[in-house]
């Protein structure tokens, strides 16, 4: 990547020039996909300046452009930039430019996903410790009731652990606005199962700063400079390690989110 000034591992390195987050760049290297000069890269390898990189045989060059979308994820497709998953967000979105979504909303989940060219963002914005809010319109199969909601809000034993604590309101008879600073997989769908409750349709409408309003489903839009500057702001101090846990199962918890 030109412009270089020292070795740096070839995760960031592809994060840097917007090829997909570190963790993502991990399991493609992994899976014998990148290459350094003639070398197949493993993961922990760094690459020294002027030295070429190659992703799925396709020379790595920078972005210099910072991309961040908000964009209206429909139902049915998926959050992943892997080209194996046909309904896959990268191929259906077509944006001209190599960008990857930053966590995950589930298949059958639509609303607010965020995609970028930059690891940064991936890593502050997703790394649970960071505690970022995430809100969400929920409906179920049937009448909401007070005592449901408490115990929502005070946490739910899922997944082996207790969900934190976390803001849950009334919209209707059926129906509940819900904001999360952490994102276990199917996280609020397994919590309402586990007082009997089924979700009907879930939309996320909010990450941190960023409105999904009226967006459309299926567009997107940029991100505007004020909305940028206001969310670098708010991930000014937060932690951007590559997002790893103790076990791979931990790790895919807090990654594949609602």
């Amino acid at each position: 990547m030109e412009g270089n000034k020292e070795k740096v591992r070839i995760n960031k390195y592809l994060s840097a020039a917007g090829v997909c987050s570190r963790r993502e760049a991990d399991r493609q290297i992994a899976a014998g996909n990148v290459r350094i000069g003639d070398a197949v890269a493993q993961i922990g390898d760094v690459v020294a300046p002027d030295v070429p990189v190659y992703f799925h045989g396709m020379l790595v060059e920078a972005e210099e452009e910072r991309i961040l979308l908000a964009v209206h994820k429909p139902k049915g497709i998926v959050c992943t930039a892997e080209k194996r998953e046909k309904n896959n967000i990268v191929d259906f979105l077509n944006y001209p430019k190599r960008i990857y979504p930053i966590g995950r909303l589930d298949k059958q989940s639509e609303g607010l996903i965020l995609m970028t060219n930059e690891g940064d963002f991936v890593n502050k914005i997703m790394r649970s410790g960071n505690r970022h809010e995430k809100e969400y319109l929920v409906t179920v199969n049937k009448t909401v009731t007070d005592s449901f909601l408490r115990a929502l809000a005070a946490g739910v034993p899922i997944l082996g652990t207790m969900t934190r604590k976390c803001k849950v309101e009334r919209t209707g008879k059926r129906s509940f606005r819900m904001i999360l600073t952490q994102g276990m997989n199917r996280q609020i769908r397994r919590m309402c199962e586990y007082f009997d409750y089924r979700v009907v349709s879930l939309k996320r409408v909010r990450i941190m700063n960023i409105l999904l309003g009226d967006l459309p489903c299926g567009t997107y839009r940029k991100v505007t400079q004020e909305e940028l500057k206001r969310l670098e702001q708010m991930i000014e101090h937060s932690s951007n390690d590559t997002v790893r846990f103790e076990n791979s199962t931990m790790d895919r918890q807090l990654w594949e989110e609602e």
